[in-house]
């Protein structure tokens, strides 16, 4: 009782956050001198960051009304409820990255600005330039309320070398015998983590907690999490139960993943594979271990792809959300959404070229970016979203806990989680 209540009170922070941000007002005395801007991004990565406050330095050089523009890295792990936390604490963010998970939250709220106006209005921006099909999570009623900055379809990295000194056959000679797929890809993971030691596949960022980053393993089976509408639990279903139980075989029988409380960091070396998305491949080491990036396996409803989102936007209530705004489509605009391609896929239509992607994106091939980045954009389905999703995403992830054992009852657990769920999603 007392678990579900601090659930509830999960979900109701952050919904009560987001509508301090829409309806509180601005400290009008921060309304003069320059602005100082702050955007919270989830990344601390060196790369990431040198080319983001090139990108600022340069908007500064021309908008004398801009002192200062900070990013402020939050931990991946708990990034929203950080973010949220800081809007109630009254030290809400002008720009914010937001992932998919939450955008039904942040854009039903009220707390961001429509940005429609201030980008079409900026010359050469090229608006109609963005994909629908992007832009679509991100709408309410004809209005975009962030922009889709990273468009990340999730393909696998893998470590050929461990792979052949497993004696098996890489994922490549799979693809073009077509024999990729997940028993092949997991009975792979198996034999390269006996013979190496060390971790056969992983799932990045799902490390028992982030469950929804096993969509990129359970949508091969054509299961959901709900359905399209978002009024009815997936995980009952007899696909879900199919994929958990070729996942939890994966786990506990073949070793293919790592067990619970066992972490393995594929770009140290330490996994034969890793499934992820192409802006993690700044963490490859020149001559570190030979490597790969291919599509995710097929699944028994075939060939699939999943994308991560991300969009950037300006809190309504910022003190300076008129340049922040304006901030936002300088970072946007062809030329710099060109700079970011080489980690975050953007929405231009124009820019979804293996050629153009290639030019920022040196460590990986033509037939790399165009297999999994550009075809994933073009017919992949984002990770679960829906409204209220703090709470749903901590009664999933409590629900999943006992599935999380090697005598498991995998259909019961699954069970279970709808039980949990289904009063939220008819609400």
């Amino acid at each position: 009782m007392r678990a579900g209540k601090a659930l509830r009170g999960v979900a109701v922070a952050m919904v009560g956050a987001l509508a301090l941000t829409a309806c509180g007002g601005g400290d009008d005395a921060g309304d003069s001198g320059p602005a100082k801007l702050r955007m919270t991004v989830w990344s601390a990565n060196e790369a990431h960051l040198k080319l983001f406050n090139e990108i600022a330095d340069e908007y500064k050089k021309s908008h004398p009304d801009v002192e200062s523009i900070t990013f402020d890295p939050l931990p991946f792990e708990n990034y929203t409820t950080t973010l949220t936390t800081q809007i109630a604490g009254g030290n809400a963010p002008d720009l914010a990255w937001v992932f998919e998970n939450s955008a039904p939250d942040f854009v039903s709220s009220g707390a961001l600005l429509p940005l429609d106006e201030t980008l079409k209005k900026t010359e050469g921006y090229g608006y109609d330039d963005l994909s629908p099909a992007t832009t679509k999570l991100w709408q309410d009623d004809g209005k975009l309320y962030a922009y889709p900055f990273s468009n990340s379809p999730f393909g696998v990295f893998v470590n050929t070398d461990m792979v052949k000194k497993a004696g098996q056959k890489t994922p490549a000679e799979l693809i073009a015998a077509g024999q990729w797929n997940w028993d092949n890809a997991l009975a792979t993971a198996a034999a390269s983590a006996k013979k190496s030691g060390k971790a056969g596949l992983v799932i990045r960022d799902f490390d028992y907690k982030g469950w929804d980053n096993l969509s990129t393993f359970f949508t091969g089976w054509g299961a959901q999490a709900w359905s399209e509408d978002g009024k009815s639990c997936g995980f009952s279903s007899p696909e879900m139960v199919a994929a958990m139980t070729a996942l939890h075989k994966g786990i506990f029988t073949d070793k293919a993943l790592p067990g619970p409380g066992t972490t393995a960091d594929f770009f140290a070396g330490d996994a034969a594979m890793t499934v992820t998305q192409i802006s993690r491949a700044s963490l490859l080491k020149d001559g570190g271990f030979g490597w790969d990036l291919v599509p995710l396996p097929a699944g028994p409803k075939g060939n699939y792809s999943v994308l991560g989102q991300a969009g950037l936007g300006v809190m309504k209530k910022s003190p300076h959300a008129d340049e922040a705004a304006d901030f936002l489509a300088f970072f946007t605009n062809p030329t710099n959404s060109a700079k970011l391609a080489q980690f975050f896929p953007p929405p231009r239509q124009s820019l979804l070229t293996a050629e153009t992607l290639g030019k920022t994106n040196p460590k990986l091939k033509p037939e790399q970016l165009q297999k999994v980045v550009i075809d994933g954009i073009t017919s992949g389905v984002v990770k679960p979203s829906h409204a209220g999703q703090a709470e749903l995403s901590q009664q999933v992830r409590a629900g999943l806990d006992p599935l999380w054992q090697p005598n498991a009852d995998i259909k019961a657990v699954l069970d279970g989680v709808c039980a949990k769920i289904q009063p939220l999603l008819a609400k």
